[in-house]
């Protein structure tokens, strides 16, 4: 694994010398840990938001933050975007259509993320974001399919190569109307993964309209209202949702399935 400026690895991990106890053994070994790292976002110059994150799919991360957090509405209105790894962490840096980014300076919110919390930094409750805004409801809607969603759970595993050495990574998987996994983007913020999978999505220049995203954590209110603001119609996690996840799915058209195995799934939004 070829090392970073800032000491990671291009795998988003790092070999770490551990002592090992096991079945009353003890003794040294290595451990491979999954990569979390500050990471500054920079729009036209003036630094926005700082979240800790793993250095892998920057430039998706960073397209797919601005488009699920609404500083810009459409990939047009982002016109360059490069990161690089510096002292202590990474910056990205994007250029994005001017009136974006006078929106983006009028507004009072701080956006310092965590791996675990969408709101830290908040001044108030009144900043509080929680409007996902509508969908257009598309021609062919995709549905929560038993059939599905089965073939997504199944295929899911073989593609989580960071959480295979690491135990510590969350997957979003972009997933065909069949279910068939055609990408999955990992971190160990799931909201991150899911701003990798939606950055993908654009500059791929793909129709967030014909699929749906796969996550292997919770169906937490940020995953709700990204997928939202993706145009991203069907949210499916293998763990549970929140009462806030269920109330922004149904408000914004988005379709939730939870508790998503292979034999099943359970349907909040029907």
């Amino acid at each position: 694994m070829r090392k970073q400026d800032n000491g990671g690895t291009e795998e988003g991990m790092t070999s770490l010398a551990v002592v090992r106890h096991r079945d009353g053994e003890i003794r040294p070994d290595q451990d491979l840990v999954a990569e979390e790292t500050p990471v500054a976002l920079v729009f036209n110059g003036i630094s926005h938001a700082v979240m800790m994150a793993t250095p892998l799919d920057l430039e998706r991360l960073a397209v797919g933050f601005a488009l699920s957090e609404g500083i810009v509405g459409r990939r047009a209105e982002i016109f360059d975007v490069e990161a690089d790894f510096v002292a202590g962490g990474a910056e990205v840096r994007l250029e994005i259509a001017q009136p974006a980014f006078l929106a983006l300076k009028g507004r009072r919110r701080s956006l310092e993320g965590r791996s675990g919390c969408g709101v830290c930094g908040i001044e108030s409750l009144a900043l509080l974001d929680l409007e996902p805004g509508p969908m257009e409801k598309p021609a062919h809607p995709v549905i929560a399919d038993a059939a599905a969603i089965a073939r997504a759970a199944a295929e899911l595993p073989a593609h989580q190569r960071l959480m295979r050495a690491t135990g510590c990574a969350h997957a979003a998987a972009w997933c065909g109307r069949d279910g068939e996994v055609k990408a999955v983007f990992e971190d160990v913020g799931r909201h991150n993964a899911l701003d990798k999978l939606i950055g993908w999505l654009a500059l791929e220049g793909m129709d967030p309209g014909d699929g749906f995203a796969f996550m292997s954590s919770r169906a937490s209110y940020e995953l709700a209202r990204k997928c939202a603001r993706a145009g991203i119609p069907l949210l499916a996690t293998i763990s549970a949702p929140t009462s806030l996840a269920v109330d922004i799915a149904r408000r914004a058209g988005v379709a939730l399935a939870s508790f998503c195995r292979q034999n099943g799934f359970v349907e909040y939004t029907a």
